[in-house]
């Protein structure tokens, strides 16, 4: 019997990874569309923002089940905050400058320092 709680537990911790993770690519999905919805003017962009926001709270209250609610919240936020700035210079042709490297770099060893160090359990 404790065997089994331990399999479902584990599990459950590896789906709120999973959940985190599509939290983070639908939010910057979003985030990545709205530009385009020209404040919600465009009906197609906005739909896909909107629904990328809406599956991004629904998936990051999902992995907050099983991870620490501040943890979760430092790597989603942390992770898609790089993810659109890389976007935005990859794709969208948008500049950044040595400021933004380094500031982004700061978020990014945040995230690697949070998931490799920390110990908090929800």
């Amino acid at each position: 019997m404790v065997r089994a709680t331990t399999i479902t537990h584990g599990y459950r911790s590896e789906m709120a990874w999973i959940y985190l993770g599509i939290a983070i690519l639908s939010e910057v999905l979003g985030t990545s569309f709205l530009k385009e919805s020209d404040g919600f003017s465009k009906l197609w962009p906005t739909v896909i923002s909107l629904t990328g926001y809406a599956l991004a709270l629904l998936m990051l209250s999902l992995a907050v089940r099983e991870i620490n609610l501040g943890i979760a919240y430092a790597i989603w936020a942390g992770t898609g905050t790089a993810l659109i700035v890389l976007i935005g210079w990859l794709v969208l042709g948008q500049k950044i400058d040595v400021a933004a490297i380094v500031g982004v770099s700061m978020i990014v060893g945040g995230v690697v320092v949070i998931n490799a160090f920390s110990t908090v359990e929800s």
